[in-house]
């Protein structure tokens, strides 16, 4: 949907986006499968947003209580807000959508939901990558000068990495839609012999375009891939060390350390698949009714939600304070009762 460009004509524009948004003849799914499908989204949304909204709450208390919040109860609280503000943005995108085609169609509120969608996803994207990055530094067991250096300076280096990201992110979603809008301006249209047809050229350099939309998804990957199996292999040397010098099988530390290797392979996989769902949906592989565009839709909606449930279940603190939770909710009908 983002990379599709659109006559200079506003009306035009308007007419041909909404003819393509709801055009019968490129929807492959039956009535029963859109709705399923509706219903996937949205219960992924609501995850995402309580998951998130949770790790955001307990980390902002610690903040404004203490004054001060550990690094990575930092970036867990700019990861949360970009993800519950994606997962709203997306759930309030497929509302309109399906509700007012004709207002969602108009350009300020049609480029409004695409440029905030590209700034958030790439925003998600980079801190989840310093998040990975943090603990590989903090974690990881390597001797080299420049990584204990690195260990040494980090602590005061994230603030300052985290708002870099944001910088880069809007930056990236502006030129992405500043070149989309060049290009579409400059597709000149091409007369019939009797002048009532026009043919845009709104297809031109589709590699070019891809290029630009996904630049902003390549480095943050990449980065992510590098220390999280670094961090893995790390671990894993470690563990092996460990099991060596073992004198019982049910060590409590290299439980906790399979299970530390468990939950980055698990961030590793997730982290993978959401980046090459967003690739190709931001490339527009496939047309916009499509079952596999709808798949990557479902795949962006299950990254948030299963990313953020994996920390509230693996960190002792965020497990507590969620069974606390739990135990309010179910004691707070029988206060009202008595």
């Amino acid at each position: 949907m983002l990379g599709r460009c659109f006559p200079p004509d506003t009306k035009e524009k308007q007419q041909l986006r909404m003819t393509k948004l709801c055009d019968p003849a490129e929807s492959e799914l039956s009535p029963f499968l859109i709705t399923l499908i509706l219903a996937v989204l949205l219960a992924e949304y609501l995850i995402g947003i309580i998951a998130n909204g949770f790790i955001m709450a307990i980390h902002a208390a610690e903040w404004v209580q203490n004054k001060a919040v550990s690094t990575s109860g930092r970036i867990l609280v700019f990861l949360s807000v970009s993800r519950i503000a994606l997962q709203s943005l997306m759930m309030l995108e497929i509302t309109i959508s399906s509700t007012s085609l004709s207002f969602y169609s108009e350009d300020a509120v049609y480029y409004a939901f695409k440029i905030s969608f590209i700034f958030l996803n790439f925003c998600s994207l980079w801190f989840a990558a310093w998040l990975s990055f943090f603990y590989f530094v903090k974690i990881a067991n390597f001797s080299y000068p420049l990584f204990l250096k690195l260990r040494w300076r980090i602590t005061g280096l994230i603030p300052w990495l985290l708002w870099l990201s944001v910088f880069i992110s809007f930056s990236h979603s502006m030129f992405c839609i500043n070149i989309c809008t060049v290009y579409c301006n400059n597709s000149f249209p091409i007369h019939s012999s009797n002048s009532t047809k026009k043919t845009y050229l709104s297809e031109i350099n589709v590699v070019g375009l891809a290029f630009f939309f996904n630049l902003g998804i390549v480095t943050p990957l990449i980065m992510f891939i590098l220390t999280a199996t670094l961090l893995i292999l790390s671990l894993k040397r470690h563990t092996l060390h460990m099991g060596s010098n073992a004198t019982g099988s049910n060590d409590p530390s290299m439980e906790a350390h399979m299970g530390a290797i468990k939950a980055i392979s698990y961030f590793l996989i997730l982290y993978i698949f959401n980046a090459v769902a967003l690739f190709i949906y931001l490339s527009n592989m496939f047309d916009i009714n499509s079952l596999w565009n709808n798949l990557c839709q479902i795949i962006m909606a299950a990254y948030p939600a299963g990313h953020s449930i994996l920390p509230i279940q693996d960190n002792p603190g965020l497990r507590r304070a969620w069974k606390r939770l739990q135990l309010r909710l179910h004691l707070y009908p029988k206060e009202w009762t008595l």
